[in-house]
This record gives structure tokens, C-alpha cells and sequence, in this order.
């Protein structure tokens, strides 16, 4: 029995079985309630759990060569402040012309793979019935309306970015105009790192006391609110903690060997955005292959022809076959590890409820829901499984 069940242990039955269940659910109601509250600060709170939980990995790894905590701390911090510092010198304006320069010639690019699809339809005919068509569009003129043809490349694009609903063109110019402005943005999700780094580093610095102080409340009134939640918190914070630590280091390995691949099919001028988007995609497991091989495809075809793009999309497909039977076994093993059919059900269903979020955070939170949350403590099956012979 668990402390939660146990302050409902005196009440007659049914009640003190009822009363722990509803509890439970007015108390998670109330904590998503304030979590739905704090949405647009969503950003700031999850890089803040990010960094501290980085920073007192690597604090509690240094506890045998350094014993005082205080050093510790400012040592970790002083790696990831440099590290996080020198990326913001070398890579993010690179990052933020090549994106701009992407998003310029976007529609160009999308006019190459016309031109290559309507040769390779010329010499294979077979591949136009593969093809979808393009949607007819009025294109206003001087005398009126005249039919045009909308491009095939966008059509597939908007397919993909709309799940073939009709706000499909619509999403394809968001995107667009969110390479465009991401110079814009690029302030905003500074704001975050830097309040994020100051906040992660002010917890770990006072982590002992503040652990201590949040222990104590169970000795207050808010003693059912931090029975309720406290220990589904502590192994959920666990449970995320090690799923983007492992992730992290494959977005490393990934980014590296991409731009490595990239550099030597000649596209070293896009290096840096590219690699940039592959590390971005690489924590949306399975989809975000997909979504990062799209500029890398567009790039490669624009620059150097047919012949590049067939040779990076043999490049993508290697180093997913790399992270996939070498990386993933080796960093996560079996933790995590999740039928890709079930990976896909719950990115569809996650994105379409939380967008940008539930792509991010589905898998892990599906992973603590159905290997954590909802299954017995050690001894609590074998408990209920005697109440139902006592009951016989």
C-alpha cells in the first residue's frame, strides 16, 4: 500500500478503495489544469528541466574526484555555459543565413524537382500514373480569370505537411514563413535558453535544500496534494531525464555524420542548417528521418543535380540504419524501445492534440504511462490477489 492509499485506509468499504481513485484524478486534474495554465511558458519550463537534470548528471558523476558540491556545480556549469556559448558564436548565424537563404529560394526549389519529374515521367510513363495531380488554380490576368496548374512537387509537399486535408497549402506557406522569420524568433528562443540556464543553475546550486523543503510538505496541509503526485513526478521527471539524455547524444552523432556526408557531396555551404534541422529532428523518433531528409534532398537537387539527391538520400538511409541497429541499442538497450507501428500511432495521434509538443514528448510520456504509471508496485498484485481469495 502505498502512502496515498494508506490516508484513505480507515474508511469503511467500498469507500476506501473508491475515495483513493477519485482523489487521484481531482489531483491530476488540478496539476494538468495549472500545467495548461503555464502553457505559454511551456518552452522556458521544459529547457529548465532539460539543463538541470544535464547539469546534476554531471554533478553526481563528479562526486568521486571532487567531494564539495559548490565546485562541482560551477564547474558543470562553466562546460555548459562554454559549450552552449560557443555554439551561439559559430554556429547560430550560420544557421540563421542559410536558413534565410533556404526559405528564398524555397519555391525555386520546388520548380527543379517539377522539371526533373516531368523528364523522368518523359522516359518511364509508368511513374506519371504514380504521380498525383497537380490541383487546377485560377490565376487572375488582364481579361479575367485563365486555369493554371498548380506545381506537383507542392502538391506532395502539401499532402504531407496537411495529411491530405484541405488546409494542406496552408500549412506548406506557415512553413515557409517560418524558415523566413526565423531570424525573428531566434531573440525569443535566446530568452528562453538564457532564463532557462539561469533557473536551472540557481536549482542545482540550492538542490539539497530545495529537495529538503519540497520532502517537508508532507508534513503539512498540502500533505494529500505531495502524496498524490510526488512520487509519479520523481519517476516521470526520471523516466524523461534518460530518454532525452540518450537522445541527445544520438542528435549529436547524427548531426556529425550528416555534415560530414554533406560536406564531402559538395554542399558544404548549407552545412550548418542542415545539420541543425537534422539534430532538431532527430527527437521526433521515426518522422523526424523524414522531415530532415526534405531540405537535404532540395539542396542536394538544386546544386548538383539528380544524381546528388539519390546519393543523400543513400546517405540519410545509412546513418538511419546506423542509428537504428548500432546507436539505439548501444545508448538506449531495451529501455524505451517501442514497436515502430506504435511510434507512429502515437506521433499522429499526439500531434494532432499537443502539435510541435506531443511529437516531442508522445513516446516518453506513453512509455512512463503504460510501463510505469499503470502497473502495481512490487507486492501490491500479490495484496489484491489475496483480498480476492479472503473475499472466495
Amino acid at each position: 500500500m502505498n502512502a496515498h492509499d494508506h490516508l484513505f485506509h480507515d474508511l469503511p468499504s467500498p469507500w476506501n478503495r473508491i475515495l483513493p481513485s477519485v482523489s487521484a484524478l481531482v489531483v491530476w486534474g488540478m496539476l494538468f489544469g495549472v500545467i495548461w495554465l503555464l502553457h505559454s511558458f511551456f518552452l522556458l519550463l521544459f529547457l529548465t528541466f532539460v539543463f538541470s537534470y544535464l547539469q546534476e548528471r554531471g554533478v553526481r558523476r563528479l562526486a568521486s574526484h571532487i567531494r564539495p558540491r559548490i565546485p562541482r556545480v560551477l564547474l558543470v556549469s562553466l562546460i555548459l555555459w562554454s559549450a552552449l556559448t560557443a555554439a551561439g558564436i559559430f554556429l547560430v548565424p550560420q544557421v540563421k543565413t542559410q536558413a534565410t537563404l533556404f526559405a528564398g529560394q524555397f519555391r525555386a526549389y520546388l520548380v527543379r524537382v517539377d522539371e526533373e519529374m516531368v523528364t523522368l515521367t518523359g522516359k518511364y510513363p509508368m511513374l506519371g500514373k504514380v504521380l498525383p495531380e497537380a490541383p487546377a488554380e485560377d490565376t487572375a490576368s488582364a481579361g479575367g480569370k485563365k486555369s493554371g496548374h498548380s506545381s506537383v512537387s507542392a502538391t506532395l509537399l502539401q499532402r504531407f505537411l496537411g495529411f491530405g486535408e484541405q488546409d494542406g497549402a496552408k500549412n506548406l506557406n506557415q512553413a515557409i514563413n517560418t524558415l523566413s522569420g526565423i531570424g525573428g524568433k531566434v531573440a525569443t528562443v535566446a530568452s528562453s535558453f538564457l532564463l532557462a540556464l539561469l533557473f536551472s543553475f540557481l536549482i542545482i546550486l540550492d538542490l539539497p535544500e530545495l529537495a529538503a523543503k519540497v520532502r517537508g510538505l508532507e508534513n503539512t496541509r498540502l500533505r494529500f496534494f505531495y502524496v498524490s503526485v510526488a512520487d509519479n513526478i520523481r519517476e516521470f521527471s526520471v523516466v524523461l531525464g534518460q530518454a532525452l539524455q540518450a537522445q541527445l547524444i544520438i542528435a549529436i552523432i547524427n548531426s556529425i555524420l550528416t555534415a560530414i556526408g554533406i560536406t564531402m557531396l559538395g554542399l558544404g555551404q548549407h552545412v550548418a542548417f542542415l545539420s541543425m534541422i537534422v539534430f532538431l529532428c532527430s527527437f521526433l523518433p521515426v518522422i523526424g528521418v523524414f522531415i530532415s531528409s526534405v531540405p537535404i534532398c532540395l539542396v542536394a537537387l538544386q546544386i548538383s543535380g539528380l544524381k546528388t539527391m539519390l546519393l543523400a538520400i543513400l546517405l540519410v538511409a545509412l546513418i538511419h540504419l546506423i542509428e537504428g541497429y548500432i546507436l539505439n541499442p548501444r545508448i538506449y538497450g531495451s529501455y524505451m524501445r517501442i514497436n515502430p507501428v506504435i511510434v507512429l500511432i502515437i506521433l499522429t495521434i499526439a500531434g494532432k492534440l499537443f502539435n510541435f509538443w506531443g511529437l516531442l514528448l508522445g513516446v516518453p510520456v506513453c512509455t512512463y504511462v503504460f510501463g510505469y504509471a499503470i502497473r502495481f508496485p512490487l507486492g501490491k498484485k500479490a495484496s489484491t490477489a489475496e483480498v480476492m481469495n479472503d473475499k472466495e
